[in-house]
């Protein structure tokens, strides 16, 4: 008789791979830090590809960022491959290399936590997924933090004590260059000064001399282009006369690094006759004199209105939103026979010879953005809840980036211009033909 024996499958679990990424970074760009991390870089990369299990995903590396700044480009590129679900462990150095931020460490590590992604901090040795993970990195990233400030503390006060004795630190001014610490002069770059003064002192206007400067080709400091703040500067600036003011701003917060203007917070030190002026005393006065005379000027409002006090620049809807797909400026807005729009900002202060970006009605905009989100009816709030920005890589397109890390484009068709002519189109356009033939005649 036969006998039938079943012999049960064995299973063979195969081992999950993860994705690891690694990040390192490094605080100054000298090049015994930048070896420190192509030291980082490379421990890292061999320990991935010899662990088993594990799949190299790529690095991402800051160099000469500090940990307490929030803007590092590539940690911010480590942030949204994590939330496209291309990451599955994080590994970096220590705490402090990812970030030295309390605030900023955990919000970080619980994002990634919500996302299942693990982060490795190699030093402490401690994982984010772990159940005492946060506790420990709370604690150890408050440490990093208070070392953060004292390293802060001992950088000012050597920054503040060399101001006492009439030392500067790197200053970095057109028409000068830095040689052991003494400023010379570039004679070509103060023919360039001398010239912005007395175009100023003729009557130009900043804007007016900017783009002077950007049709003779005249390169910036660094390079680029001019702009008309930059001028402002150079017309204020008491280093073009010889001397030199020191510690005219300063930092109140080691984590943010944001200077603020010394309004009597601290002493500030004035150097007369410290370097070779190049342009002399008292046309940098009649500058100083024809600003102040503009300023009045434009603080007069037509008619016999009184004086307003003034009124800080409005924030709109989509301020800082929009970001130009050609030349990577921020869009803004500006009304035109009452209708509002949205153009590059490099185009509005250049011309269509730096950016060709074409305008977007307000309407229009608040009308995409509804379609976009699936919204009855515009809502900023829930626009900037869920939209981190909005780019413009053509004509008539927008590409709407989430906070989630998706990509949606969207595009719309101009009304055509019988479209548009309508009856109250018609009559607002006799109405400012009325408007002008009554003032040409008055006049």
């Amino acid at each position: 008789m036969r006998e039938v024996k079943k012999i049960d499958a064995s299973i063979r679990h195969m081992l999950a791979v993860k994705r690891v990424a690694v990040y390192a970074r490094v605080s100054s760009d000298k090049d015994a830090m930048l070896h420190s991390l192509s030291a980082q870089i490379s421990h890292y990369s061999g320990f991935i590809q010899t662990h088993q299990g594990w799949e190299y995903a790529g690095v991402y590396s800051d160099e000469g960022i500090t940990g307490t700044k929030d803007k590092r480009p590539e940690f911010q590129r480590l942030l949204y491959d994590c939330r496209a679900g291309k990451i599955d462990i994080v590994l970096t150095k220590s705490i402090s290399r990812f970030a030295r931020n309390t605030v900023t460490l955990l919000e970080t590590v619980r994002e990634l936590k919500s996302l299942n992604v693990d982060v490795w901090f190699e030093r402490e040795n401690i994982r984010s997924l772990s159940g005492e993970g946060e506790l420990i990195l709370s604690l150890l990233a408050s440490v990093a933090q208070e070392e953060s400030f004292n390293v802060s503390e001992n950088c000012k006060w050597r920054i503040r004590y060399n101001y006492k004795q009439g030392v500067s630190g790197g200053l970095c001014v057109y028409g000068y260059k830095m040689i052991d610490r003494d400023l010379v002069v570039i004679p070509d770059e103060a023919d360039v000064v001398r010239m912005i003064f007395d175009d100023y002192i003729s009557g130009m206007g900043t804007n007016a001399i900017m783009r002077k400067l950007n049709d003779l080709g005249i390169p910036a400091k660094h390079g680029g282009i001019w702009y008309d703040g930059r001028i402002y500067d150079m017309l204020r600036c008491e280093k073009y006369v010889g001397d030199l003011v020191l510690q005219k701003y300063h930092c109140p917060d080691h984590l943010t690094k944001k200077l603020e203007k010394n309004d009597g917070v601290l002493p500030i030190y004035i150097i007369h006759n410290n370097h070779e002026p190049i342009i002399s005393r008292e046309i940098f006065q009649r500058a100083q004199d024809e600003m102040e005379i503009r300023k009045k000027a434009g603080r007069l409002l037509q008619g016999n209105q009184p004086l307003q006090a003034y009124q800080p620049p409005q924030s709109h809807p989509f301020t800082g939103m929009i970001i130009c797909g050609s030349c990577g400026q921020h869009y803004r807005r500006k009304v035109a026979h009452g209708k509002a729009a949205w153009n590059c900002g490099t185009f509005i202060r250049f011309g269509k010879s730096a950016c060709h970006a074409k305008q977007i009605p307000d309407s229009t905009l608040r009308q995409v953005c509804c379609e976009a989100l699936d919204l009855k009816q515009f809502d900023i709030d829930e626009v900037r809840r869920r939209v981190r920005e909005i780019r413009v890589p053509a004509f008539n397109e927008l590409d709407f980036i989430y906070h989630d890390g998706r990509h949606e484009r969207y595009s719309w068709s101009d009304r055509s211009r019988s479209e548009a002519w309508t009856d109250t189109t018609r009559q607002a356009a006799r109405d400012r033909l009325i408007e002008r033939k009554y003032n040409a005649s008055s006049s």
